[in-house]
């Protein structure tokens, strides 16, 4: 090891894939900014899935993509980036296409949330792989709500 890179094995302990791992983290998070969130009548799973989010006991914090003249979501303040959201995110919560994510390394980077989920249907293993080199945890192709609901919340 030199320059305190993590090793090889190092860094795969930040892809969190056993169910061990996933509760442990979301037993341990409260606050999560959504990129991509949607509004109320999109109807939409990048809605539906926050507001159950929220519902459970989390703060969530939207982050729009879409919605320019949108001032709030789920109750709450909307931000443009990451980099507007004061204090600390436990995690980033990705409802983008694949092709859409590595648009978003940098402020998430920036940002040093400890963890990034995406959600299910969305994974993108380079950008898993730099967020995990980083030290940040990072889930991959898990819906969150239904993760919360297997656990009882």
């Amino acid at each position: 090891m030199d320059g305190g890179q993590s090793t090889h094995a190092d860094w795969r302990s930040h892809l969190l894939t056993s169910d061990e791992a996933i509760t442990l983290l979301l037993d341990t998070a409260y606050r999560v900014a959504v990129i991509g969130i949607k509004t109320e009548d999109s109807g939409q799973p990048a809605h539906g899935v926050p507001a159950y989010v929220q519902r459970a006991g989390f703060e969530i914090v939207p982050v729009p993509v879409y919605y320019p003249d949108v001032t709030e979501i789920l109750g709450v303040p909307v931000h443009r980036t990451l980099g507007t959201v004061p204090g600390p995110i436990d995690i980033v919560q990705l409802f983008r296409r694949p092709v859409d994510i590595p648009k978003h390394v940098d402020e998430i980077l920036a940002a040093r949330p400890r963890a990034v989920w995406m959600q299910l249907g969305i994974r993108h293993d380079a950008v898993a792989e730099q967020l995990a080199r980083a030290g940040i945890d990072v889930v991959q192709d898990h819906c969150m709500k239904i993760e919360l609901m297997a656990r009882g919340r």
